[in-house]
């Protein structure tokens, strides 16, 4: 797009093409807004991530259309979960979500689901960076100061609402005044690519006894999710607290774990494109809405804290702030309301958990107990994974919530508290 072609004006102002910002920009194209869709790379372009597609993530990319998409790039039946002398299969649960999950490079992912919001109307704007925004005296935006491409030129988009989608790091999010609060826990992660006879081993694999090089035991664990094309995901992470902090060094410990894992994954010798990356979880931000705009995805930490899954959660809360905004005419309450309420509970008592396994005794005790039940890591890798909605009823589900509210009464720092 040429700069006498960039948008003035829209009605909707989409600042980050993730998955977030994309599933938020296709949904309110289809609800009948005008959209902008802006983003500071050039598609396609890659980001530190896992690549793996939950069955809670791909409900919504079927809802976006994709299910014929991802069922082309291969299927995983569920989680090997191995640790502590144990290796356990655990096929994802079902029930109101589907049975499968997949895993798609982001650089390719992120694209399509990218296309689709194009395809749906949206109007896309590449190669600019959000630099400010202008507000009202109500604290309404009005405005977003784009610097465009390798030019640096200033560009201006007017818009009635604006939805931030800009990552971890959110840096409109900032400038609006989003804090992340690192008192709860946080993650620490890194992965890269490696060549692998068992590309299309119908199981990703996690883990749960990470140590490193001098043999200690590390609060986090290791991945590796099949790609289906010659290729595997293979990552680290840990988390950590600002009174815990993670004192790894990603990459060396990259390196380790996979040459622990070479001969068992017939891995080649190269970690390719290596990449790390700090996330905010559990709603563990404030300032996620004001008049007229919103944080979504990675930027409003909508990360799960016990497996660092974020791409269920950014398509999700898309698709929900799409939706709000033909609801209300302001969001600044509205907003941080309807995120406690799906993700409160979960993100709440997930957090105490996930703080809990940075204390350095805990996971000695308690990690070789859990992998001796099958049974109860069933139900580890159902909570852990947050696949539990809404609609179901069943005992997990039920204690889940229970616990979910107990934990949030004994919160000092709710999830998304406003300010």
């Amino acid at each position: 797009m040429t700069d006498t072609a960039w948008p003035t004006s829209t009605d909707v102002l989409v600042v980050g093409a993730g998955p977030a910002g994309a599933s938020a920009a296709a949904w309110s194209a289809r609800l009948g807004m005008d959209v902008v869709l802006a983003d500071a790379a050039v598609f396609p372009r890659d980001k530190t991530c896992g690549d793996g597609l939950t069955p809670r993530a791909i409900a919504e990319l079927n809802r976006l259309g994709l299910e014929n998409w991802i069922l082309g790039h291969g299927t995983n039946k569920g989680l090997r979960a191995a640790g502590f002398g144990q290796e356990l299969l655990l096929p994802w649960p079902g029930g109101s979500l589907p049975d499968y999950g997949s895993a798609v490079p982001r650089t390719e992912l992120d694209d399509k689901i990218r296309q689709v919001a194009l395809d749906s109307g949206a109007v896309p704007v590449e190669g600019a960076r959000a630099v400010s925004a202008e507000r009202d005296a109500n604290g309404k935006v009005t405005a977003v100061v784009f610097q465009m491409g390798k030019s640096k030129a200033l560009h201006t988009i007017l818009c009635d609402r604006l939805i931030i989608a800009d990552g971890v790091r959110s840096p409109l999010g900032r400038v609006l005044g989003r804090t992340w609060h690192r008192d709860t826990a946080y993650g620490v992660a890194g992965r890269s690519y490696v060549k692998s006879g068992r590309s299309d081993d119908p199981w990703i694999a996690s883990h749960l006894e990470l140590r490193g090089e001098q043999g200690e035991l590390l609060s986090g664990y290791g991945w590796i999710f099949p790609l289906f094309d010659g290729e595997v995901n293979l990552g680290v992470g840990t988390l950590a607290t600002s009174k815990r902090p993670a004192n790894v060094q990603i990459r060396p410990l990259m390196e380790f774990y996979a040459g622990l894992r070479r001969q068992e994954w017939d891995l080649g010798a190269e970690l390719r494109m290596p990449t790390s990356a700090l996330l905010p979880m559990g709603g563990a931000v404030s300032g996620v809405a004001g008049p007229n705009w919103m944080l979504i995805g990675d930027a409003a930490g909508c990360v799960n804290p016990l497996n660092g899954e974020g791409i269920d959660y950014g398509l999700e809360t898309g698709r929900l702030a799409a939706q709000m905004l033909t609801q209300y005419r302001y969001v600044d309450h509205a907003w941080p309301a309807l995120l406690t309420h799906h993700y409160g509970e979960a993100f709440s008592i997930a957090r105490r958990l996930a703080g809990l396994i940075t204390v350095p005794r805990l996971l000695p005790a308690a990690g070789p107990v859990g992998m001796r039940s099958h049974r109860l890591m069933t139900i580890a890798l159902r909570v852990m994974g947050n696949l539990i909605t809404e609609e179901d009823r069943d005992t997990t589900a039920r204690l889940w919530r229970w616990a979910g509210r107990m934990s949030v009464r004994l919160d000092e720092r709710p999830p998304f508290r406003e300010a």
